[in-house]
C-alpha cells in the first residue's frame, strides 16, 4: 500500500497543469497533517511537478524531460528575475521556447516574436499587445506597468505578462545564466537515475531466516541485502559475514546490522560513489523520507554510470572545469605543472581566489599521482598556506612532490610559484583509487 507521501505525489500528478496547490487544501482533501502535505509539496517541487512563486502561490507545471534542459517555464522566469505577474496567471506553467529582446522597431520585433516565445521589452504598450496576439508572453523591464486592457488580453490568451525592476540587459543575462546553469546540472546524475527499482531488487523480510539469504544469494550477484519490515521500510542489512557459522533456520533479525547506511533518490552519483569507496560498501538501499525501499544501487551501477558520464560531450563549464583546462605539464619535466590566472579564477580584488588555489593544488596532485601510481585520489585532508596574493594574468608554476605513499594512501607536498617567487604551499593527504 502506498504511503501518505506517495499518495500526495500521485494526487499532484493527477491535477491538471496550471492548477493552484495549497498545503491546507492538500491536507483537507487527503486527510493528512499540514506537515506531511508541506513535505510532499516540497518533494513535488524538487522533481519538477510544481513551482512556487512569490505573490502567486504554488502551481502545477509541466514536468520537463531531462533532454529539454535548455527550456524554462514562465513560472521559473518569475523566480529568476524577481518578477510580478500583471496578468495571464493561468499560463505560468507553459514553457518558453526562446526569448526576444525588443530593442527594435515594431515590425522588425514581430518578425522574431512567435508563439511560445518571451518578449523582453520596456514600456511599449503596442509591443505588449502585438506580442500577446502572436501567442508570446511579455516581460516588462524597468518596473513599468501596462494598460488594463493588456492585462485582460493576457488573461484571455492565458499568456503571462510579467513586470520586473531590472533593466533589459540584466534580465537577458539572468535568463541566459539560468539556462547555462541547467546545462551544467544536466550532467549531474542522481541515484534515482541509475538504481534498480524496488520491484526488481533482492531483499529480505524481518520474518525470514538465514536459509532465505542463501536462496537470494544464488539468484543475484550480491552478498549484501536490505531487510524490510511489514511496511517495506529498511530496518537492517545482512551480509555474508553476518551469516557465517549460523544455522539455516536462524532468524535474520538476529544477525542483521541495524540502522544501515541508506541514500535517497536525489543523492548525487558522486556522493554515493565516494561513500561506497570510503566505507567499502557493495550495495546501498535507496529510500524515501520514510525509509521505504525505493530501489537498490550497487557499486557496478555507479562505475558504469561514471564511465558513461565521462563519454558524454562537455555542455557547460564549472570552475573546476576552467581550472583543469588551464593546467598543463611542463615539457622538460612532466611532474611540474603550470597555469595562467584568467579573470574567471579571481576574486573581487582581482587576485587568485582561495577556492581556485585549492583546486589547482588538487588538480596538480591528482595528475602527478595518476602518472606515477596509475590511480585517482580522493582528498582526505588538505592544509593550505597562502603566502602572497596572486594577480590576474600571472603565470603559475605548481610543483607537487610525493612525500609518502602506500597501496591506498598518499601524502603530497605542493609548492606554487609566480615568477620564481613562492606564493603558496599545501600538504595534501589522500586515498588512492586504483583504475
Amino acid at each position: 500500500m502506498a504511503t501518505k507521501h506517495e499518495q500526495i505525489i500521485q494526487h499532484i500528478i493527477s491535477l491538471s497543469v496550471g492548477s493552484k496547490i495549497s498545503v491546507r487544501q492538500i491536507a483537507k482533501d487527503l486527510n493528512v497533517s499540514d506537515g506531511t502535505a508541506y513535505r510532499a509539496i516540497k518533494e513535488a517541487e524538487n522533481i519538477g511537478l510544481v513551482s512556487t512563486i512569490e505573490r502567486v502561490g504554488t502551481i502545477r507545471i509541466e514536468r520537463k524531460k531531462k533532454e529539454n534542459f535548455e527550456r524554462l517555464t514562465f513560472a521559473e522566469v518569475i523566480n529568476i528575475v524577481d518578477g510580478q505577474v500583471l496578468g495571464g496567471r493561468e499560463g505560468l506553467h507553459k514553457t518558453l521556447n526562446k526569448f526576444v529582446i525588443g530593442a527594435m522597431q515594431l515590425d522588425a520585433m514581430m518578425r522574431y516574436t512567435e508563439a511560445g516565445s518571451l518578449l523582453i521589452v520596456g514600456n511599449r504598450i503596442k509591443a505588449h499587445e502585438l506580442a500577446l496576439n502572436e501567442g508570446a508572453a511579455v516581460l516588462i523591464t524597468g518596473g513599468f506597468d501596462t494598460e488594463d486592457y493588456i492585462k485582460k488580453l493576457a488573461d484571455e490568451k492565458q499568456l503571462p505578462i510579467i513586470s520586473t525592476s531590472y533593466d533589459t540587459f540584466t534580465v537577458a543575462a539572468m535568463i541566459n545564466r539560468a539556462i547555462y546553469d541547467q546545462l551544467i546540472k544536466k550532467e549531474i546524475v542522481l541515484v534515482g537515475d541509475i538504481c534498480t527499482p524496488a520491484e526488481n531488487a533482492h531483499y529480505l523480510k524481518l520474518g525470514d531466516r538465514v536459509e532465505d539469504w542463501y536462496e537470494i544469494n544464488e539468484k543475484s550477484t550480491h552478498s549484501r541485502f536490505p531487510v524490510l519490515d511489514g511496511k517495506n521500510r529498511v530496518v537492517g542489512m545482512v551480509t555474508s559475514k553476518d551469516i557465517i557459522g549460523k544455522e539455516k533456520n536462524f532468524p535474520i533479525d538476529k544477525v542483521m546490522t541495524k540502522n544501515p547506511i541508506v541514500v535517497q533518490s536525489k543523492t548525487s552519483l558522486a556522493s554515493v560513489g565516494h561513500m561506497m569507496v570510503w566505507e567499502g560498501i557493495e550495495v546501498v538501499p535507496v529510500v524515501d523520507e520514510s525509509t521505504v525501499l525505493k530501489g537498490i544501487v550497487s557499486r557496478q551501477d555507479v562505475l558504469k554510470a561514471l564511465q558513461q558520464i565521462q563519454r558524454q560531450p562537455q555542455i557547460g563549464e564549472t570552475i573546476d572545469d576552467i581550472v583543469k583546462s588551464n593546467v598543463e605539464s611542463i615539457e622538460d619535466d612532466k611532474t611540474i605543472y603550470r597555469a595562467k590566472v584568467i579573470p574567471q579564477m579571481t576574486n573581487q580584488l582581482g587576485t587568485l581566489s582561495p577556492g581556485v588555489f585549492t583546486s589547482l593544488i588538487t588538480e596538480a596532485s591528482s595528475r602527478l599521482l595518476l602518472r606515477l601510481k596509475k590511480g585517482d585520489l580522493v582528498v582526505e585532508n588538505l592544509t593550505v598556506y597562502f603566502i602572497k596574493p596572486v594577480p590576474i594574468d600571472a603565470n603559475l608554476t605548481i610543483k607537487p612532490t610525493i612525500i609518502e605513499t602506500g597501496r591506498i594512501y598518499a601524502k603530497i607536498d605542493v609548492e606554487m610559484y609566480n615568477e620564481k617567487k613562492l606564493v603558496g604551499k599545501a600538504l595534501l593527504m589522500a586515498q588512492i583509487i586504483d583504475r
